[in-house]
């Protein structure tokens, strides 16, 4: 869900596991891509479901990842994506061992970005204008939703309350972490 703390929560989790945070969004904006591509993304939609998966997914398997823990944000968000991404965490030597959900209500998300707005920050982002913040929210609730589910059904998913102050956040992804890694 955008603003809902993702890339903050990843970066923190990627210094306390010695691993590295990979962003969909981050890793798009920074390729080449197709101008459908970029309109998709400059008009706040998720990115075509075959190029998003040729232009992130070969990043999981480079060798500086190796041997590390992967901390992904914003990747497989698609329905359709989640299989090929389990698929290609596992050949790429980082199987999934958890999703981590921040579930922020819609309300939260527009008092943030108006936050945002006010404190800049977030480069200028073409999604990040009112009209295309209720594109993302749509996205988020016709596409991202059912991948949620699918992670859930596969007893790979950790629901946090994203509304909680940074820290206790942090705190409760790690807590639920640990409980994954004595079972």
């Amino acid at each position: 869900m955008p603003y809902a703390g993702k890339d903050t929560q990843g970066h923190l989790l990627a210094e306390q596991l010695d691993g590295h945070l990979l962003g969909g969004g981050e890793i798009l904006r920074g390729s080449t891509i197709t101008p459908a591509g970029r309109a998709a993304m400059e008009a706040g939609e998720l990115f075509p479901t075959q190029e998003y998966i040729n232009t992130v997914l070969p990043y999981l398997s480079r060798d500086e990842f190796a041997g590390k823990p992967l901390i992904l944000s914003s990747v497989g968000r698609w329905h359709g994506e989640e299989a090929g991404v389990l698929q290609a965490c596992k050949q790429s030597g980082h199987p999934v061992r958890a999703v981590v959900f921040l579930n922020l209500k819609e309300s939260v998300v527009y008092e943030r970005w108006e936050v945002a707005q006010s404190a800049g920050g977030r480069d200028n982002r073409a999604d990040d204008e009112k009209d295309k913040l209720a594109v993302r929210l749509a996205e988020f609730r016709d596409k991202t939703l059912p991948v949620i589910e699918y992670y859930r059904d596969q007893g790979l998913l950790i629901e946090i309350d994203a509304s909680q102050h940074v820290i206790d956040v942090t705190r409760d992804i790690i807590d639920a972490l640990n409980q994954i890694s004595t079972k």
